[in-house]
């Protein structure tokens, strides 16, 4: 009896060393699984880092210059925020990284070449003080660690245009026959004639 109570002993003391070893080797793991639990295992996702002015990723960057570019509503700002994000992790026209594609030509007006503004939107950085500015790198850092998920529209939406911004209110070659996206959530206030969203144009 004493020997049998000393294996189960050993056996229990082994069994703790393990999924102690599996939870320092694989710190993402639901434990609750590791530990026998009905939770299935699962990848749990990092939060995405906090943001901080000082010290601004690139990327994110040329994110924010772009949207604060194309409007100064935040609301706004976020889905545009997603067409740039949805062009670089698709490739569109070839580009791959933020700055190529926000500075593809007659992409994103502002930023055309001979372009009056795009001085002004090319040199804006972290310690900028325009109005708006600082909530648009907020927007542009969350929406560029945002997890896949979130996203408020299919990743082949990645092109938009506003009716106002466009000579006598036309509607571009390219969306001419074409349905909007459905906007849902927070989106869905978007005044279509600000924004109108499009998925899978060539």
């Amino acid at each position: 009896m004493t020997i049998r109570n000393n294996t189960i002993t050993v056996f229990a003391a082994v069994l703790a060393f393990m999924i102690l070893a599996l939870a320092m080797v694989f710190p993402t793991m639901d434990r609750a699984a590791l530990q026998g639990g009905s939770t299935p295992v699962a990848l749990v996702e990092h939060a995405a880092p906090a943001f901080d002015a000082a010290n601004v990723n690139p990327d994110v960057l040329w994110l924010a210059r772009c949207i604060y570019s194309e409007t100064k509503q935040p609301e706004e700002q976020e889905l545009v925020a997603w067409v740039v994000r949805n062009r670089v992790e698709t490739g569109y026209r070839g580009q791959h990284a933020y700055q190529d594609v926000v500075l593809d030509p007659f992409q994103f007006s502002a930023f055309n070449p001979g372009s009056s503004k795009r001085r002004l939107y090319t040199t804006l950085d972290a310690a900028s003080t325009a109005r708006g500015w600082q909530r648009a790198l907020e927007i542009a850092h969350g929406v560029y660690h945002a997890p896949g998920r979130e996203r408020p529209f299919p990743v082949q939406t990645r092109h938009f245009y506003s009716e106002r911004s466009m000579a006598g209110g036309a509607t571009p070659d390219w969306a001419k026959g074409k349905t909007p996206v459905r906007l849902t959530g927070e989106g869905s206030r978007i005044d279509p004639r600000r924004f109108r969203f499009y998925a899978s144009i060539a």
